[in-house]
């Protein structure tokens, strides 16, 4: 049997296995969550939605024969990562997750960790002052509690609605970005602080080396507890499991 891999992709890792997949004329689905209005567009056929939780992936996974299942999924989507590997139990199938180291503070670096969004919207609870609030239009609601603040907000769409902050500008933009952008971004609009995920990977570091550079503090969220499940850090890593993994399945 041909293998038939199902993605679950949103992140550069996982256009950069895509392109490796197609490239090997590997069949393959790669699926994204719908958050995003613009996706990347992929060398494999796409789907966008939700699955119904885990059970529902579970079904997806029987009904179209998928031999692989691999999370590519961002570092704080936890709960997709979750039912990843429960449908994967479920229905039987190989799982592997590709994933990206998380930032580590440099010599120069002002971090301030916190453990969640709900942490961070406490750590905010301050004098006004000019933040660049790097979190997702998921989360701009979360910060309504501190309406002091000058908000920076970089997205990848438009709102869908208004900001909850009554001195706000959004920039509408898809990284990566470059380190003296970054800068001068920060520069421009007299950022006096940052509130960022630990994303990891190279695509939105940028605003992590300009802060640096800057001497500006950042309010660092740490990632979330990820379930255990068979990790890889590279695209060639995920190529070589599936490789093993078809042989030692037969298919």
């Amino acid at each position: 049997m041909t293998p038939n891999l199902l993605i679950l992709g949103g992140t550069t890792e996982a256009t950069a296995l895509c392109r490796a997949l197609a490239e090997r004329g590997l069949t393959g689905t790669v699926s994204f969550a719908g958050r995003v209005d613009r996706p990347v567009r992929q060398p494999l056929p796409q789907r966008v939605g939700g699955f119904g939780g885990a059970k529902g992936l579970a079904r997806y996974l029987k009904t179209e024969r998928i031999t692989h299942l691999i999370d590519a999924t961002h570092p704080f989507a936890t709960q997709m990562s979750r039912n990843a590997v429960e449908a994967a139990n479920l229905a039987s199938v190989p799982l592997i997750a590709l994933t990206r180291a998380p930032w580590t503070a440099q010599d120069g670096d002002d971090w301030r960790h916190v453990a969640d969004i709900a942490t961070a919207v406490t750590a905010l609870d301050r004098p006004a002052c000019n933040v660049m609030l790097a979190v997702g239009r998921m989360h701009l609601t979360d910060f309504a509690p501190n309406p002091q603040h000058r908000y920076l907000l970089r997205l990848v769409d438009p709102p869908k609605t208004p900001p909850p902050f009554p001195r706000h500008e959004v920039i509408v933009d898809r990284g990566p970005f470059s380190e003296d952008g970054d800068r001068r971004l920060m520069e421009t609009h007299g950022i006096d602080l940052i509130v960022s995920k630990n994303s990891g990977g190279a695509g939105a570091y940028a605003k992590i080396a300009a802060a640096r550079a800057l001497g500006l503090p950042v309010v660092m969220i740490d990632r979330p507890a990820t379930p255990v499940r068979h990790e890889a850090a590279s695209v060639p890593d995920v190529l070589e499991w599936i490789a093993h993994t078809r042989t030692d399945l037969g298919v």
